[in-house]
C-alpha cells in the first residue's frame, strides 16, 4: 500500500488530472473522494474505486495525505483543516487569495512537519524545470517579459464556467505560473504596478528585489486569433525563451506525487505558495489603487 489519499473537489480538474494522476500512481492509493455534492462525489469515488464523503472530518480520520482541486478561497480553509488534522498537502494554485490565509496554511504544515507541494503545473514538466534551473545557475538576468494570453471563455472549454475564474481574472489564475517560473530566476518582488487593459488584460510590472524587473501582460480572455504564451529572460547573455512545455498535465502531477512522497523541502512547497500570493495580492491592491504596491 502507498500513501493514502483524499481527493477534495469534484470537478473537471478533479476527475481528469489528480484523480486519474492518482489512480495511476504506484505510490499513492486513492481511498476517498470529497465534495458538497453527494452524488458527484459517489460518480468520482466510484470512476477510481475509492469511498465518496460528504463529511470532511471522516475522510481525514481515513487518509495520511488530501489533493485539493478545489477555489482558492475554499483550498485555503480546507487545507488549514486537513493540515491542522496532520495530513501532507498537495495543493493547486494559488494557495489562497490573501497572505494571512496563507500564512495560517504555512504555519500549521511547519508546526506539525509536514510535507506539501503546490503544483504549479510547468514546474513539475521535465523541460521546464531543466530550463528554470539553468537559467537561474546562468545568472546576470536584467529582467523578464512575459505574454500569457489564453481564451477560456470559447464554447467546449471545461474551465469557461469557472466562478472564480470569472470573478479574479488572469491575474489569479495565470499569474501564479509566471511567478512559478520568474522568482526562481530573478529573485523575491519587492513591488508591483498593475495596469488594466482591454479583454480583463491585467499588465503587471514587477520589481524584484535585486534589481531585476518582470513585465507581465496576462487574460483569459483574449481574442482566438490573438493567443500567445511567450516568456522570455533578457540580460548579459542575450535573450533566452522558456520553451513549449511536454507532457501532459496528468503526467506532471505525477511528478508532484513524487515530490510530495519523497518528503523534505520542496521548491513548491506551501512557503513558496505563499510567496506567490504575497505578490498577487499586492498586484490586486495596485489595479484597484492605482499606485505602486509593496510586497509584503
Amino acid at each position: 500500500m502507498g500513501m493514502r489519499f483524499g481527493l477534495l473537489g469534484t470537478g473537471h480538474w478533479a476527475a481528469e488530472t489528480q484523480g486519474a494522476a492518482l489512480a495511476a500512481h504506484p505510490g499513492a492509493e486513492l481511498v476517498a473522494v470529497w465534495g458538497r455534492d453527494g452524488a458527484k462525489a459517489a460518480a468520482l469515488a466510484g470512476r477510481y474505486g475509492a469511498t465518496p464523503y460528504t463529511d470532511l472530518d471522516a475522510l481525514l480520520s481515513e487518509v495520511d495525505a488530501v489533493s485539493i482541486a478545489l477555489p482558492p478561497h475554499v483550498q485555503a480553509e480546507l487545507a488549514l483543516r486537513a493540515a491542522t488534522a496532520g495530513k501532507h498537502l498537495l495543493l493547486d494554485k494559488p494557495v489562497a487569495v490573501d497572505t494571512a490565509s496563507a500564512d495560517r496554511i504555512v504555519a500549521a504544515v511547519r508546526e506539525r512537519d509536514l510535507s506539501s507541494v503546490v503544483f504549479f503545473t510547468n514546474r513539475f514538466r521535465d523541460n521546464i524545470v531543466r530550463f528554470v534551473e539553468e537559467t537561474a545557475a546562468t545568472g546576470g538576468w536584467l529582467g523578464a517579459r512575459v505574454t500569457q494570453f489564453a481564451s477560456i471563455f470559447q464554447p467546449g472549454s471545461p474551465y469557461g464556467a469557472s466562478a472564480w475564474r470569472r470573478e479574479r481574472g488572469a491575474l489569479w489564475d495565470i499569474g501564479p505560473h509566471v511567478l512559478s517560473v520568474v522568482l526562481p530566476v530573478l529573485g523575491p518582488v519587492a513591488e508591483v504596478s498593475a495596469v488594466a487593459g482591454p479583454r480583463d488584460t491585467t499588465h503587471l510590472t514587477l520589481r524584484h528585489t535585486g534589481g531585476p524587473v518582470t513585465t507581465a501582460s496576462l487574460t483569459l480572455d483574449a481574442p482566438v486569433g490573438a493567443m500567445l504564451r511567450d516568456t522570455d529572460f533578457y540580460g548579459e547573455h542575450g535573450v533566452v525563451s522558456m520553451p513549449v512545455p511536454e507532457g501532459s498535465a496528468v503526467s506532471a502531477f505525477g511528478a508532484a506525487i513524487d515530490r510530495l512522497l519523497r518528503g523534505g523541502p520542496d521548491p513548491c512547497d506551501v512557503g513558496f505558495g505563499r510567496e506567490v500570493v504575497a505578490v498577487l495580492e499586492a498586484g490586486d491592491i495596485a489595479l484597484r489603487e492605482k499606485r505602486p504596491v509593496t510586497v509584503a
